[in-house]
């Protein structure tokens, strides 16, 4: 008899275990799930702005550039939201004002010279 009870309980343990940890795993999906959406919605936001801030030929320009160097971009724009938010945009960023800011924006190359002797 005793080890009958011994083994309902650990069963009835066991049971309580395993439903804990699904519930725990729910709850992390779902906040997974709340946690992309806000991620979306931001981009979506993001997107946005720079729709109409920057002429189509800057934001071709973006997307092109983000095939090789996605941070960079994503500083970029970051900055552009900033301005923009901030009120310190008149008009539309053109092409040409985009690669002067790139340029300003590109970190400094340093010559490296080797000689031979």
């Amino acid at each position: 008899m005793g080890t009958d009870d011994e083994l309902a309980d650990l069963r009835r343990r066991k049971l309580e275990e395993l439903q804990r940890q699904q519930t725990e795993s729910q709850m992390y999906a779902s906040q997974q799930v709340q946690q992309e959406q806000m991620q979306q919605e931001l981009e979506a936001r993001k997107q946005a702005v720079l729709r109409r801030i920057l002429t189509p030929e800057a934001r071709e320009r973006l997307s092109s550039i983000r095939m090789t160097r996605p941070e960079f971009v994503d500083q970029i724009e970051a900055q552009l939201v900033m301005l923009a938010q901030g009120g310190r945009l008149q008009s539309a960023i053109t092409d040409e004002q985009l690669k002067a800011i790139l340029r300003q924006a590109q970190p400094k190359k340093r010559e490296i010279s080797i000689t031979r002797r």
